[in-house]
């Protein structure tokens, strides 16, 4: 036997012998382990989602696979959502993860998997109406911002030369940020013909964001919003003072940053423009 090979599975049967008497690998001899919260440490529960679970598990011939399915599909609502009901009306804060703020693009993207599932469960549709609400009230607090606190805590992007606000996690104008929550509305009605949401608030963020892709044409100036961060990586901070490189206006709007939160070089980010004339569409 190779020298290797000897050490290797020398060290393979240690580890095997120094777990053979746990309740992990007793466990772990009967089937997979859900790494889910316990129930009453989840932050959000939805019967659809757990019927769907099961739903899905009894397609999935591999076992291995399944048990992924089950961790990872409901790993928003069991991690991620802090839902609370103010003057009335739902309201949802989705945390993107590993930071405590929630981001416009990632909050929609992250409840997007449950959306077929709203008509068959009312908690999970407040969820959905709460999320539209919260989006609407970040985008009125400010347009061209891409994260959001849960109130007024301040950030650790604070020194970013931009016209930063204590609700703001990072002030990164990035056309798909106003897209996604056009997206999540336009979707929730079509799945459900709720109007619910769809208030005089709702319209007012609706006019805000055509205003905000108006003013990034620049057909007439740079427009209003400029970003400069003191940094070692040149896709954290924009060029030419804040504004970007230089363009021709053509209609087209300037994007600050990609969906990636990296600057762009090119401020006529061609994708993000498409998903604008899709947001403005479906808004009309």
């Amino acid at each position: 036997m190779k020298r290797r090979d000897f050490v290797r599975n020398s060290a393979l049967g240690l580890g095997y012998l120094g777990l053979a008497n746990t309740p992990l690998f007793a466990l772990s001899q009967q089937g997979f382990i859900s790494n889910r919260p316990p129930l009453e440490k989840r932050t959000f529960h939805s019967q659809a989602v757990e019927d769907e679970i099961q739903r899905v598990k009894k397609s999935i011939k591999d076992p291995e696979l399944a048990w992924l399915f089950e961790n990872c599909y409901p790993n928003t609502l069991d991690t991620t959502v802090k839902y609370s009901e103010k003057n009335g009306e739902p309201d949802t804060f989705i945390i993107t993860g590993d930071i405590d703020a929630m981001w416009l693009r990632d909050s929609t993207a992250q409840v997007w998997p449950y959306l077929h599932l709203v008509k068959n469960d009312a908690e999970l549709r407040k969820l959905f109406i709460g999320l539209i609400n919260r989006q609407s009230k970040c985008i009125q607090i400010d347009p061209y911002a891409n994260a959001f606190n849960d109130g007024p805590k301040g950030s650790y992007w604070e020194s970013d030369m931009t016209d930063m606000k204590k609700d703001l996690h990072e002030r990164k104008w990035e056309i798909d940020s106003l897209c996604y929550p056009v997206r999540l509305s336009y979707h929730y009605w079509k799945e459900t013909k709720d109007s619910t949401p769809f208030n005089d608030n709702w319209l007012k963020t609706a006019k805000l964001i055509a205003k905000t892709f108006r003013e990034q044409q620049r057909k007439n100036d740079k427009g209003p919003y400029r970003f400069m961060r003191v940094s070692e990586i040149a896709s954290d901070t924009v060029p030419g003072r804040g504004y970007g490189n230089p363009i021709k206006p053509n209609g087209l709007i300037c994007s600050a940053f990609r969906p990636s939160d990296d600057a762009t070089m090119f401020l006529f980010l061609i994708p993000s423009n498409y998903f604008a004339l899709v947001s403005l569409k479906q808004m009309h």
